[in-house]
């Protein structure tokens, strides 16, 4: 383990088929103007948004309501949140939906009593808040950006076409989040792969990075091949509860700060797929399934005894007869048949990207000066050109 370093995570969760159950005691900590936020109105469909009115109104909750967050949430829409939750001066942000409408919570949280640009202040300077934080809490429906135990927030700007993300404090992370795997279930199957390779990036991001003996690479490696095993029942079995349960587990636990203890961190592969999200509008984690193979190949000679050790650990590729290149590049097969294997995008072609937009896709994604190869702009256009 590297450095000195303190760990908090204040975020409580109710794990389970019973998890809804505990909203009311977690109401209770707060008073009564409620801020309820959701996406394009799934939540309705499946019978969920009633469930959780009816909670708040038994909890004598003045609810307000804020629809229609975006799967890659704009800075307008963060902007007319902020201005919802000032002029009602809610005591609770309560977030019902996936990672993206989490994300649009805490950054309407930091947002809304902030006398600066929200925009510029934490997303383009990427300072923190100096005024009052409303509380969140989320009831989480898809599995993937582990949103729910962190402080990320990522906010789109069409205008500027740019796609950033602020990592908040602790103090910004949800205060509660219920986990019922079994709201999962109606993700389509496009989002559910979409988040699945989600997790699997945000462990990768911070597993391949340092040269020391470190713990959290031990329990990243865990948590990559249960993942592996759970997404090939999922799958077939999309209502498999096992499945989807260990699946919703991982993705938290990938990315709640733990596996990152103690070490550098990449997430190149997350700066290149948010500029090309800014481009194309596509789903997060399939931005990073379309460029993730052609990254980790043009890096893996830099990292070569950690990508030697993440075929053998994670993929069970035999040591014996082979060179430690031939068995990094026998990893990074494995990884990408598995990508095929769950249906997830292979190519940027596939998003919409187009020739002419390389050059701008690179000029938004910096370089991450903890990975094993920082990157130029042309390394990234070379890899943008190899994901085609």
């Amino acid at each position: 383990m590297l450095g000195n370093f303190t760990y908090h995570n204040p975020t409580r969760i109710h794990f389970g088929k019973k998890a809804l159950d505990f909203l009311p005691e977690e109401l209770s900590a707060y008073g009564p103007r409620v801020l309820l936020t959701y996406g394009g109105g799934s939540i309705k469909r499946t019978g969920l948004y009633d469930r959780v009115l009816d909670l708040l109104r038994a909890a004598d909750k003045e609810v307000f309501e804020d629809p229609g967050v975006m799967p890659n949430p704009t800075v307008e829409k963060l902007y007319k949140g902020a201005a919802l939750a000032r002029e009602h001066d809610v005591d609770l942000i309560l977030a019902v939906g996936g990672g993206s409408v989490v994300d649009y919570a805490k950054g309407v949280a930091a947002s809304a009593w902030c006398t600066e640009d929200p925009w510029q202040k934490y997303y383009v300077r990427q300072e923190n808040p100096d005024c009052c934080l409303i509380p969140v809490g989320t009831i989480l429906t898809m599995s993937g950006t582990g949103s729910e135990m962190n402080g990320g927030s990522v906010i789109t700007n069409h205008a500027t076409k740019q796609k950033i993300g602020k990592v908040f404090g602790p103090e910004n992370f949800p205060k509660f989040t219920l986990l019922d795997p079994v709201l999962t279930y109606t993700v389509p199957r496009y989002q559910m792969v979409a988040g699945i390779f989600d997790v699997m990036s945000h462990l990768m991001e911070q597993y391949f990075s340092g040269t020391d003996d470190n713990t959290s690479d031990y329990l990243a490696e865990a948590l990559m091949r249960q993942l592996v095993h759970a997404s090939r029942i999922a799958v077939h079995q999309p209502e498999d509860y096992e499945a989807r349960s260990n699946i919703m587990w991982t993705a938290t636990w990938a990315l709640n700060t733990l596996t990152k203890m103690g070490k550098g961190q990449d997430w190149q592969v997350h700066m290149i797929g948010q500029s090309i999200g800014a481009y194309t509008d596509a789903t997060h984690g399939m931005t990073l399934s379309a460029v993730s193979p052609a990254y980790y190949r043009f890096v893996a000679l830099y990292g070569l005894p950690k990508f030697v050790r993440f075929a053998r650990t994670v993929w069970d590729i035999p040591s014996d007869g082979l060179s430690d290149e031939a068995a990094a590049e026998a990893g990074i097969a494995a990884l990408e048949s598995w990508m095929r294997e769950i249906g997830v995008v292979m190519h940027i072609t596939e998003l919409g990207v187009t020739p002419d937009m390389l050059e701008g896709i690179a000029a938004g994604a910096p370089s991450i000066p903890t990975a094993y190869h920082p990157l130029s702009k042309d390394d990234i256009i070379e890899i943008l050109r190899r994901s085609m």
